[in-house]
């Protein structure tokens, strides 16, 4: 199977029952036990699944401009791993067992401060999950995260049997792009941190391409054209693990308000992106394997015409 082949059409790693058997290993066993059991998981699937195999190797290559060896991409996978784990104990037990350094929150509390709600655009990199410390460290600043709950359902039933009220708080990204956009508009209206990934555009999305490790890569613009309707600040988040129980939360404000002129559409978003783009990859050369986007990333799409973004925008219009 080639690696361009899109990142949707690739099934759940492991299925219900191994998700549901490492949940039992991780919270009566413990974290410690769990993490052994990460090494033959790692190999298992660095033997199985031969596309995200090459994926890995293949973007390794990129970020340190030579072939990526073997334990390369099996260090690629097991951080992988090692994150998905941890979404279990931060979920059933709260960061109590990790520590979590956060930058820039002070910046984000400013924004929130305003009281027109926040959007947080992350990427797949690190632990989107360990955001939620930030809720639990703020309970006055609530945090909505949009996720597709379709596409990883034997992890979404996990998640939400450990932390329900967590599943409450998700803005489900397989409906159609009019109920998301006016539910995080709603969100926006109470104040509240919406918080989703704006690296990784699914099949119907228009795309529109960004500079990204030496050669051109897409990325979807409904995160952009959402932000310039809601006319909320825009923060770039990033949640990196740094191996062992550690992680770093990074906030960085983008733009207190996206502008995206009718007549200047595309040279707006492209900015925007651009902008977007330069800072993921400051952020993978940081922690290169964080990254955990396992397809071809920079697979070829048909050029955007610029007729059909403008038709995005008015779909998404709030």
């Amino acid at each position: 199977m080639s690696t361009a082949e899109h990142w949707q059409s690739r099934p759940e790693g492991g299925g219900r029952f191994a998700i549901w058997l490492i949940r039992a290993i991780a919270l009566h066993g413990g974290r410690r036990l769990a993490r052994l059991c990460l090494y033959p998981i790692t190999l298992y699937f660095y033997l199985r699944r031969g596309p995200e195999r090459r994926a890995s190797a293949q973007y390794l290559q990129r970020v340190f401009a030579r072939p990526a060896s073997a334990w390369q991409v099996l260090r690629h996978i097991h951080a992988f791993a090692a994150t998905i784990l941890d979404r279990v104990f931060l979920l059933a037990h709260g960061e109590r067992a990790f520590a979590i350094e956060i930058e820039g929150l002070e910046l984000l509390e400013q924004r929130v401060a305003m009281g027109k709600g926040v959007l947080l655009f992350g990427s797949h990199q690190g632990s989107f999950e360990a955001l939620r410390v930030v809720g639990a460290r703020r309970p006055e600043m609530p945090l909505r995260v949009v996720l597709d709950k379709k596409k990883t359902p034997a992890m979404t039933e996990l998640l939400e049997a450990l932390a329900p009220d967590v599943g409450a708080c998700v803005i489900d990204a397989a409906q159609d792009g009019t109920s998301i956009a006016l539910a995080m508009a709603e969100a926006c209206r109470q104040g509240a941190m919406v918080a989703m990934l704006a690296d990784r555009g699914r099949g119907h999305e228009t795309l529109r391409r960004a500079e990204l490790l030496g050669s051109p890569a897409p990325f979807p613009i409904s995160p952009w054209l959402l932000a310039h309707s809601l006319k909320v600040p825009v923060v770039l988040c990033f949640g990196l693990y740094l191996g062992g129980n550690r992680y770093r939360l990074i906030f960085e404000p983008l733009c207190d308000r996206v502008e995206v002129p009718r007549h200047q559409r595309g040279l707006a978003l492209d900015a925007l992106i651009a902008a977007y783009a330069r800072r993921l990859e400051h952020y993978i050369r940081v922690a290169p394997y964080n990254w955990f986007n396992f397809y071809d990333f920079w697979q070829d799409t048909p050029a955007v015409a610029e007729p059909a973004v403008a038709a995005v925008g008015e779909r998404v219009r709030v």
